[in-house]
């Protein structure tokens, strides 16, 4: 449905991405997805599909350079070896930039890795209009969460072993102390709940998710 497309990092370096709009064109508004620690592979680029039969512009920067993993240790290898704080303040900020250049608001989209990339994205893109994160908290001492200047959506897993509860709490209260415009929804489910492909996904958790996803987008970007 979509096509591979080259952007440029801020930095002027090329990245590359799934790339798909919808109908009504290169100018509506955009939202960059962040990918799970497998890589840019079919599920992902089927969420990005799927946001575009709702009216927007998709961009998945590939933040492993082609590789793609179903294997949980190599995917790991894969997250640890990615340098996050290059890839939110180039590869991420350059995909924002380059779907900001004809929409008027992009969003930052993530789950998992992904999720934790978004929310260093809302603080170090400052092209990002919104942001919605999935299952997934940067360390505390990556980014100050407190100074969050944009609209910010966080769903998350009671039993998330991942990232455990607590640590996403502390997260919470950061924005909170921060006074940043949030909200934050919790689930009886497993981390990773929203990806279909999963033993542990659970389809009530990620319809509700998604909806309201959906919705919060719609009120930001439109």
């Amino acid at each position: 449905m979509g096509d591979i497309i080259s952007f440029n990092r801020p930095d002027g370096q090329p990245c590359q991405g799934y790339y798909v709009e919808p109908a009504s064109g290169s100018t509506a508004p955009g939202i960059v997805v962040i990918q799970e620690w497998w890589g840019l592979n079919d599920q992902i680029k089927g969420v990005a599909d799927q946001l575009v039969q709702q009216g927007y512009r998709v961009l998945v920067p590939d933040l492993y350079k082609g590789e793609v993993t179903v294997e949980a240790a190599e995917a790991e290898h894969l997250m640890d070896n990615l340098d996050f704080g290059d890839a939110a303040t180039q590869n991420i900020r350059g995909a924002v930039q380059h779907l900001k250049a004809d929409s008027p608001k992009v969003a930052v989209l993530g789950y998992c890795m992904g999720g934790a990339l978004t929310v260093l994205a809302a603080v170090y893109v400052p092209e990002a209009n919104v942001a919605v994160c999935w299952y997934g908290v940067p360390p505390a001492e990556a980014a100050d969460t407190r100074t969050i200047s944009i609209p910010f959506q966080g769903h998350f897993a009671e039993r998330d072993e991942f990232f455990p509860p607590d640590q996403v709490k502390a997260f919470e209260a950061r924005l909170q102390e921060g006074g940043v415009n949030y909200e934050s929804y919790w689930y009886d489910a497993h981390h990773a709940f929203g990806n279909e492909n999963n033993d542990i996904h659970d389809p009530e958790a990620t319809k509700l998710a998604w909806e309201r996803s959906l919705t919060f987008l719609a009120t930001h970007l439109t």
